[in-house]
């Protein structure tokens, strides 16, 4: 058995999806917080990464909206601008703090160019450091493309399968695994075959957390919507997501799991706000139905800061706003009349 409580571990899931609250991913790799940066004309130095992330971190009032954090390793062991180390800024203003680990993808061998993420070899070592550096939970990223011949089975089962392990070792070293089964919407795909894609690609992953006993109580789910291909014709309408959404993860996400976090995943701000909260309408769930988003939550904030430290305040406003936003969305309450209010 693992040598941490379980009680303890589910106690965090449900806090991370918390009534109202959502979570702040803020783990880019080095090569996607640049190009976030080339958007502003602003250098990625290592001293514009930690000011960037500390004027999210320490917006007043975010804690209203924002569980959790996930951050990227470098960040994780930065100290804010008065000495106290990011995931103690985060942890004062009630906001747990969390850690990405996969270390990327890489071509899965003999696949029509489909994806493996690496990362679980000295896995159990890095999450022992990243828990006394202050890490709750964690975040494992699995890469599945959709188009007539993919995702193959192997694809699927060789990412399942490494998901699970990674499950499996976070909630033996006391961190809350989120599981991160993303299938890109880039293609031509229509919503049924993301439907189908993403109903398959949910039952391999439900089926290695089982193989590997991992406790269903002590995760989170962090999955795409089921949208059409951005490059579909036929774009599905915020209804019809949420709908096939919810009919979809009915299917193959069990009751026990605390919680659903999706990912925004390229959707602009306002359709990710619009279709979490059009699936929070819905109701009756067995799960809290949350977001962990990137981009949709920080792009208003990066473009009001735009590298500039007279600009702080702006992106803090910005950032408070649309997490608010998304907060609303988790009551099913958010209107997109509210988007003037900025």
């Amino acid at each position: 058995m693992s040598h941490h409580s379980g009680p303890e571990l589910e106690a965090t899931a449900r806090a991370l999806v918390a009534a109202g609250k959502g979570i702040l991913a803020a783990d880019e790799s080095s090569g996607t917080i640049k190009k976030r940066f080339d958007s502003i004309q602003t250098e990625s130095t290592e001293d514009n990464r930690r000011s960037y992330r500390e004027m999210l971190f320490t917006t007043p009032g975010c804690e209203e909206f924002i569980s959790g954090v996930i951050l990227f390793d470098e960040t994780i062991r930065q100290k804010g601008s008065d000495g106290i180390p990011l995931p103690q800024v985060l942890e004062k203003k009630g906001i747990i703090p969390g850690i990405k680990v996969d270390k990327g993808v890489q071509k899965l061998p003999f696949s029509d160019d489909e994806k493996i993420t690496e990362g679980l070899d000295g896995l159990r070592a890095r999450l022992v450091e990243y828990r006394s550096l202050g890490a709750r939970f964690a975040k494992w990223r699995a890469v599945i493309e959709v188009t007539d011949s993919k995702p193959s089975d192997a694809c699927l089962q060789t990412n399942a399968d490494a998901l699970a392990r990674y499950a499996a070792l976070c909630v033996d070293e006391g961190l809350v695994p989120i599981v991160e089964p993303e299938i890109l919407m880039d293609g031509t795909h229509t919503i049924e075959r993301s439907f189908a894609a993403t109903e398959r690609t949910l039952h391999f992953v439900f089926g290695s957390l089982f193989e590997q006993r991992v406790p269903l109580e002590q995760i989170l789910l962090k999955p795409n919507m089921v949208l059409s291909g951005y490059s579909c014709p036929q774009q599905a309408s915020v209804q019809q997501v949420a709908e096939q959404t919810i009919r979809c993860f009915r299917r193959v996400v069990p009751a026990a799991v605390p919680g659903i976090v999706f990912l925004s995943g390229g959707q602009s701000d306002e359709a990710a706000t619009a279709h979490l909260d059009a699936m929070n309408r819905i109701g009756g769930l067995p799960w809290e139905i949350s977001f962990s988003y990137g981009r949709a939550l920080q792009a208003p904030a990066l473009k009001a800061w735009g590298g500039r430290p007279d600009r702080l305040e702006a992106g803090q406003r910005a950032f408070y706003h649309r997490a608010k936003l998304n907060g609303a969305a988790r009551h099913g309450r958010y209107d997109p009349a509210m988007e003037k209010a900025a």
